[in-house]
């Protein structure tokens, strides 16, 4: 839970900051950083490349069905519909997911590591 907290936070607060493109391409690679920690808050024991694809494969879904209008219609209605869906297709948007699936999986797989070790 606190890793999805942290996680909208910094994306807020990148935006507050610094904004421009830069802003934009962080609040891609969080978006699906914050998939990756729902991911881990409902399957506590899954692998962090497990869950580092099933956020990947979440946030090329959502992206990819940017192509077809859907999510922009949704969108012209509500705005968390635009938070969650997006509106408009943007090829760079796949790769900056990927970062954000490695960042995540970084982090995960360091946490779980260290949890191992205090166990030990």
């Amino acid at each position: 839970m606190a890793a999805a907290l942290v996680t909208v936070a910094a994306g807020l607060g990148v935006r507050s900051v610094v904004g421009g493109v830069l802003a934009k391409y962080a609040g891609d690679a969080l978006y699906t950083v914050l998939i990756h920690a729902v991911v881990v808050l409902v399957v506590p024991r899954v692998r962090p490349l497990t869950a580092a694809g099933v956020a990947l494969a979440s946030s090329w879904a959502v992206e990819l069905a940017q192509l077809t209008g859907v999510p922009a219609e949704l969108s012209r209605g509500s705005a968390v519909a635009r938070l969650v869906l997006g509106s408009t297709f943007n090829a760079p948007d796949l790769f900056w997911y990927v970062a954000g699936a490695g960042l995540a999986r970084a982090a995960h797989a360091g946490a779980t590591a260290r949890r191992g070790r205090r166990r030990s």
